[in-house]
């Protein structure tokens, strides 16, 4: 089947066509979903890099540096930066699009500040929409950086490929790291600002970290110095990255993983869904009010409540 006319234009790569279709997809426009549908197949093919860590370790710094790294080897590289919402705008409020550098020039990159919408794990659905959209749009390489704050990075394994948690020396982030569950989903360690005294000591202890922990398909954690202010290891980063793509791949460890991705973003947008349903059949209806007036009177209790909610959803379906 042909692609329809948006479709087409971002396969064309029309950056405004890309910048409006992210807006739309954010916004939750149905017309949006409409054309993912469309680019789904051609989707799935760039490594995704996930760039997780507590604030103030210099996330934003290095991915200016790996941008570059990898423009100079030629590739098309987009870069999604996810900030936490505001609670009142729902917009981002860290201000990636001050923090990383871009030449707004260059055709080779396409810069996307999205926020996190409230969503639990600061990823929303529109966060992985706009990957996809990326990686249609013919980018080599998408780096995500998350909002930096500890659990809530977790999410990036349902997204990246490749997963880079960001530490640096004598703050105790590598603790902080191992509190957070961010251990659990490295699968690349970045010592950054290297040039600190204890640098060495916090990478020789994530390497021992790294041995004791059960490997992923094989692949042990890799540990990487790095420092922005002597632009120093970003081409050991990319290579780590490029070796753990090759080894997942190898391994055939990427097929079981993504089904239970797959799984897991239909599972959430079924329960979107239902959400949905909910608010429209039910929660409008009156009789909901008053249901919620007799529990506040202690007439009936909330497990009853839900019982007969629950029931009365499924007879309108």
């Amino acid at each position: 089947m042909a692609a329809g006319p948006v479709a087409q234009r971002i396969l064309q790569g029309d950056r405004r066509a890309l910048a409006r279709l992210i807006s739309d997809v954010e916004e939750g426009r149905e017309e949006a979903r409409e054309v993912l549908r469309e680019l789904y197949p051609r989707t799935g093919k760039a490594p995704v890099v996930g760039i997780s860590g507590p604030l103030g370790v210099g996330k934003s710094s290095l991915i200016n540096q790996l941008i570059q790294q990898l423009r100079t080897a030629g590739k098309k590289v987009g870069v999604i930066a996810v900030d936490p919402s505001s609670p009142f705008s729902g917009g981002a409020v860290l201000g990636d699009r001050i923090r990383i550098e871009r030449d707004p020039d260059d055709p080779g990159v396409f810069f996307r500040s999205m926020a996190s919408r409230g969503h639990a794990g600061g990823l929303s659905q529109s966060t992985r929409d706009a990957v996809r959209l990326l990686e249609a749009f013919g980018m080599d390489v998408v780096l995500v950086e998350t909002v930096g704050s500890g659990q809530v990075d977790v999410e990036i394994h349902d997204i990246a490929t490749t997963r880079v948690v960001v530490v640096v020396p004598h703050l105790g982030d590598e603790v902080q790291t191992l509190k957070a569950g961010l251990f659990e989903i490295a699968d690349v360690f970045v010592v950054n600002k290297c040039e600190l005294p204890g640098a060495d000591l916090a990478a020789r202890d994530l390497k021992e970290l790294a041995t004791l922990a059960v490997p992923r398909d094989g692949w042990v954690p890799r540990v990487v110095l790095t420092s922005t202010v002597e632009r120093k290891g970003i081409g050991e980063l990319w290579s780590a990255v490029r070796e753990h793509e090759s080894a997942v791949h190898e391994g055939g460890g990427s097929s079981e993983v993504l089904r239970e991705r797959a799984e897991r973003e239909v599972r959430g947008l079924l329960q979107e869904k239902v959400e949905q349903l909910l608010q429209e059949e039910l929660l409008e209806d009156p009789a909901w009010a008053r249901l919620l007036d007799r529990l506040m009177d202690k007439e009936v209790d909330p497990y009853t409540a839900a019982d007969r909610a629950f029931q009365e959803l499924k007879r309108r379906l």
